[in-house]
C-alpha cells in the first residue's frame, strides 16, 4: 500500500492533504534499461536532499530512448511496468511524486504508427488501471507529452483523459497541449494554457536563451552537416552543457514559477540522453563542457528549499 497520496483540489496541489509546491526533474527515459532505472532509484535521495519532490518517467520513451512501454494491443510491456513499479515504490518511500507519462509521438520510435484513438485510449486506461491495481497514489498522469499524439495522429485529449480515469485510477490526470485544458483534466502542465481554476506545473523547464533554442540546434546535430534523421548519430549534443547566461535564465524562470505558486520540473539533455551518453540520473557537474551536468541547479534548489518536502 502506498504511503503518500498526491491530490488536486481546486487550483492547488497536495501531498497527504498538505499543500505542496512541486519541484522536480524530468527523467523521462528512466525505463531505458535496468542500469538507468537503478541509477535513478539510487539518486532519489540526492534529489530529496536538494529540496526536490518530483520526477517524471514515461512508458513510451522519449527521443533517442525509444522505450516501447506498450505492446501493439496497448497492454503494458511487463519488463517496463516492473521497472516503473520499482521507481514509483522507491519514490514513495521518500515522499516523492512521480509523473507517469503515457504517449510520446514526435521523433521517438517507441510509438505504434498504426494506432487509432481506440488503442491510444486503451493505453491510457491500462496505465490508470495498473496504477490503481498497484495502489500507487504518489502519482499523476500525463496522457500525451506536449500534445504530440494529438497533433500528429489526431487523438482527442479529452478522450485520453477520460480513458485514464476509466481505468480506475484515483490519481490526478493532466492536460499537456497548446490550448485550454478539457474540463475533465485535474491540472495543467507544460504546454497547457493557464487556467485559474486548475494548478499549473511546468514539467519541462529549460533555459529559453540557448543558442538556436534548447531542444533544437543547441541540442541536435545540424541536418546540413550530418543529415540528421538518417545519420548513425542518434543522440543529443551539448549534453549537460550550459553557458553562464543559460544557467542564469534557468534559475530566473524557476524562481518566477515558484514565486507565483506554480510547480517547476527541470528538463535536460543530461537526464534524457540515450546510451552511451545517458540517461544520467546522477547530478553530474557544474554544466561546463569539462564538467557537464545539472548539479548547479540542484545547488540552487537546495539553497532555496533545503530538505523541505
Amino acid at each position: 500500500m502506498g504511503k503518500n497520496a498526491f491530490t488536486v483540489r481546486g487550483n492547488k496541489t497536495y501531498l497527504n492533504e498538505k499543500p505542496v509546491l512541486v519541484r522536480g526533474l524530468r527523467c523521462s527515459n528512466g525505463l531505458y534499461s535496468e542500469k538507468a532505472a537503478a541509477e535513478l532509484i539510487n539518486n532519489l535521495g540526492v534529489y530529496a536532499s536538494a529540496g526536490l519532490n518530483a520526477i517524471s518517467v514515461f512508458f513510451m520513451g522519449n527521443r533517442y530512448g525509444n522505450v516501447k512501454g506498450y505492446r501493439r494491443d496497448a497492454a503494458l510491456e511487463p519488463v517496463y511496468a516492473e521497472r516503473m513499479a520499482h521507481i514509483i515504490k522507491a519514490a514513495d518511500d521518500l515522499g516523492i511524486i512521480v509523473l507517469v507519462g503515457c504517449l510520446y509521438w514526435e521523433e521517438s520510435q517507441a510509438k505504434w504508427t498504426d494506432w487509432t484513438q481506440r488503442e491510444a485510449n486503451l493505453a491510457a486506461a491500462n496505465t490508470g488501471d495498473w496504477l490503481r491495481s498497484m495502489d500507487f497514489n504518489n502519482v499523476f498522469i500525463d496522457v500525451d507529452n506536449e500534445g504530440m499524439a494529438r497533433a500528429r495522429a489526431g487523438f482527442d485529449t479529452r478522450e485520453l483523459i477520460l480513458a485514464a480515469k476509466s481505468g480506475g485510477a484515483s490519481c490526478p490526470v493532466a492536460s499537456n497541449y497548446i490550448g485550454p485544458a478539457p474540463e475533465e483534466a485535474d491540472l495543467c502542465i507544460h504546454f497547457s494554457h493557464f487556467n485559474k481554476n486548475k494548478p499549473y506545473i511546468e514539467t519541462e523547464g529549460v533555459p529559453e536563451n540557448a543558442p538556436g533554442a534548447y531542444w533544437n540546434r543547441y541540442s541536435k546535430q545540424d541536418s546540413k552537416i550530418c543529415n540528421y534523421g538518417t545519420s548513425d548519430y542518434q543522440n543529443y549534443i551539448n549534453i549537460g552543457v550550459y553557458t553562464p547566461e543559460m544557467k542564469e535564465d534557468q534559475i530566473k524562470r524557476s524562481n518566477t514559477h515558484f514565486d507565483r505558486g506554480d510547480g517547476y520540473m527541470l528538463a535536460s539533455t543530461w537526464l534524457q540522453a540515450a546510451a552511451p551518453y545517458g540517461p544520467n540520473h546522477n547530478p553530474g557537474g557544474n554544466g561546463s563542457a569539462d564538467n557537464p551536468g545539472i548539479a548547479w541547479w540542484l545547488d540552487y534548489t537546495k539553497k532555496r528549499f533545503g530538505d523541505k518536502k
